[in-house]
């Protein structure tokens, strides 16, 4: 009770951080995460690798435990099958990259007659002695080498430090044995997390699933293609095509720059325009047209924000990143969107646009207009 005369002292207001400064923080994280990322980028490709593999196979040790199987069953199972993949992918590229860079050299002096033509109409055209040497001193054989190797490289140098990953796919199967009870476990204690985990696991399985099946059908279209038109290294070119499948928005043109240059040295401009014609129908039809219709939209990505992540994953971990982007982005927005209830509002600004079937339901969930509710509603 307050005595007369006597004042009450203000409560002291509660401190809060401004909304300005802590965009500025979390900018500033960013900045220093990435950098970090981008200076381990030797060790997060690999770990990332491993883990996507991990992911890819898990349902087969949740098969083999469902059906009684020893826990270590599924594991060797699991283990056996990502060594399978690696050795044989990695074998595959690189015997097919040493045939290629073989090959090479013996195309100098086609090369050189191509250039020459070149040079003879550009002079044609008005352009400078001087103007035609400085825009083809660059082009090279040994150069060109040198851009598929670089462009191979960040999947070979996964493989050449294959012990590394090994390693990291060994542990990770093991931990796999009891990832279904540590589940059950998070899901009692934090359910939000859980849910974040989950769709982050079943997004990324479903996307490997789609782009291998895919890949795999648009590598034996194109490598069969090149094959009838006596393109050199069919094989090589189905491989790349296969792999550039993983890579969003602009794999189709990595995958066909190669070949499309090797046809122009093997058989002139009117083989390059063949395998060039082929290879845009084949990606079309099926990327375009058969894909979507089968699976949609396999992991609920806006375009924008699948190029934006491929441009940036690309720039910290190199070409692993670029095959890498999907999944990486998947695991960022599993861990600062989906794992907040209060922000998962953000999957409508960057997810993809809705299915017929999702607008459908929708639609029925929603009451109709006058605020009443709809038939057989109570």
């Amino acid at each position: 009770m307050r005595m007369p005369g006597q004042t009450t002292t203000p409560a002291p207001e509660a401190w809060s951080i401004p909304r300005g400064l802590i965009v500025l923080l979390a900018v500033a994280a960013a900045v220093v995460s990435i950098g970090g990322m981008k200076a381990f980028a030797g060790v997060i490709g690999p770990l990332f690798l491993a883990l996507m593999l991990t992911i890819a196979v898990q349902p087969v040790q949740t098969w083999a435990q469902r059906r009684g199987w020893p826990a270590w069953a599924g594991m060797v199972l699991g283990f056996t099958a990502v060594m399978l993949i690696l050795v044989g992918l990695g074998g595959a590229l690189a015997l097919s990259a040493f045939q290629l860079a073989s090959q090479l050299p013996q195309y100098s002096d086609k090369l050189n007659e191509l250039l020459d033509h070149l040079r003879d109409g550009l002079a044609a055209a008005g352009v400078s002695d001087e103007q035609i040497q400085k825009a083809l001193q660059s082009i090279d054989v040994n150069k060109l080498v040198g851009y598929l190797d670089e462009l191979l490289g960040g999947v070979l140098g996964v493989f050449s430090n294959l012990f590394f990953v090994v390693a990291l796919l060994l542990f990770m199967a093991v931990d796999g044995m009891s990832i279904r009870q540590r589940m059950s476990v998070v899901t009692r204690e934090r359910p939000a997390i859980a849910h974040a985990l989950t769709e982050f696991a079943l997004g990324t399985r479903k996307y490997l699933v789609v782009s291998t099946v895919f890949g795999a059908i648009v590598a034996v279209l194109d490598g069969g293609a090149l094959w009838l038109l006596g393109v050199p290294l069919p094989l090589l070119w189905a491989l790349l095509s296969f792999i550039t499948n993983y890579i969003p928005n602009i794999g189709f043109i990595i995958g066909v720059i190669p070949p499309a240059l090797l046809a122009l040295l093997d058989g002139g401009p009117g083989l390059m325009i063949w395998v060039i014609v082929i290879y845009s129908v084949i990606n079309f039809v099926i990327q375009s047209i058969i894909q979507p219709k089968f699976v949609g939209d396999a992991v609920g990505l806006s375009v924008t924000l699948t190029f934006l992540s491929l441009v940036f994953w690309s720039w910290v971990l190199g070409g692993l990143g670029a095959i890498l982007a999907v999944p990486l982005t998947l695991l960022v927005k599993a861990l600062l969107i989906d794992i907040d209830p209060s922000t998962r509002w953000v999957d409508v600004l960057i997810g993809a646009p809705l299915t017929r079937a999702e607008k459908d339901e929708q639609a029925a969930a929603e009451p109709p207009a006058g605020g009443a509710p709809a038939p057989g509603t109570p």
